[in-house]
């Protein structure tokens, strides 16, 4: 995997891909080369058919402290036009991503989990997006995605004070799917991966366009355009087989055709 580097650990099995930010002793804060790094694994997963659903996680206990501010100060640059911070906010992967988050996902790191499509938090991480106490916006996706995950007003009283939100209470208000003990964010999240690529690759991908698309489509044309997006899929293979499968009483195998 070319996107790899020691400071971005890349794995898969089983359909799975595993993103592991990897600078701990910097509480895995985005500095140019985790940035560059990051960008390739998108493209990577984005041109690799076989690979269902990717998991985005931190090392050493933390998910993501947000931009490192010393190599910002050295003159590096944690985002990429077009793509957002992290070179994967403005454009995540294809495919479903999970966050798995111990520790704080702070700044631009709570910008990366709200790129993802599903969240799995350990019962002491902690949430914020705190520009605003240092006088800076929040310019990472924070301020487009929150308030559609969660109510508008909880989302300004969060984007507003910049305080920091415990795993509870983001998932009481609908930002976490699933709590799990401290330590075992990451395993939690693995079950979940191995629910979803246990479903079909073409379809998994057509699903989540239309959900990241259409709420630029208008009323009168939603319905048709989301058929454009699922027509390849209902026309596939792999429809076919999902079809035999079932009546067979089976699993289905998958070709990703």
């Amino acid at each position: 995997m070319t996107g790899a580097t020691d400071s971005v650990l890349f794995e898969e099995a089983d359909g799975v891909a595993t993103i592991t930010l990897n600078r701990p002793e910097v509480r895995n804060a985005v500095d140019a080369a985790m940035t560059q790094a990051l960008a390739e694994i998108v493209d990577h997963l984005n041109e690799r058919s076989d690979l269902r659903v990717a998991i985005l996680t931190g090392a050493g206990g933390s998910f993501c402290s947000g931009m490192d501010l010393k190599a910002f100060v050295r003159g590096e640059r944690s985002s990429i036009p077009g793509r957002g911070f992290a070179g994967f906010t403005a454009r995540p992967p294809a495919i479903p991503v999970i966050a798995a988050v111990e520790g704080a996902a702070v700044a631009g790191g709570c910008e990366l989990v709200l790129a993802c499509d599903v969240v799995v938090a350990g019962q002491s991480a902690r949430f914020g997006v705190p520009e605003v106490k240092r006088g800076l916006v929040a310019v990472g996706g924070a301020l487009l995605k929150l308030p559609a995950r969660i109510p508008y007003q909880i989302a300004m009283e969060w984007i507003l004070t910049g305080d920091m939100v415990g795993a509870s209470r983001a998932h009481d208000v609908g930002l976490v799917n699933a709590v799990a003990p401290d330590g075992d964010a990451l395993a939690a999240a693995r079950a979940m991966a191995a629910r979803i690529a246990a479903n079909g690759p073409l379809a998994l991908r057509a699903s989540k366009e239309i959900v990241m698309t259409s709420s630029s489509w208008r009323h009168d044309e939603a319905y048709d355009r989301q058929l454009e997006v699922a027509r390849p899929v209902m026309e596939s293979a792999d429809a076919r087989e999902g079809a035999l499968a079932f009546a067979e009483k089976r699993r289905p195998v998958w070709s990703g055709r």
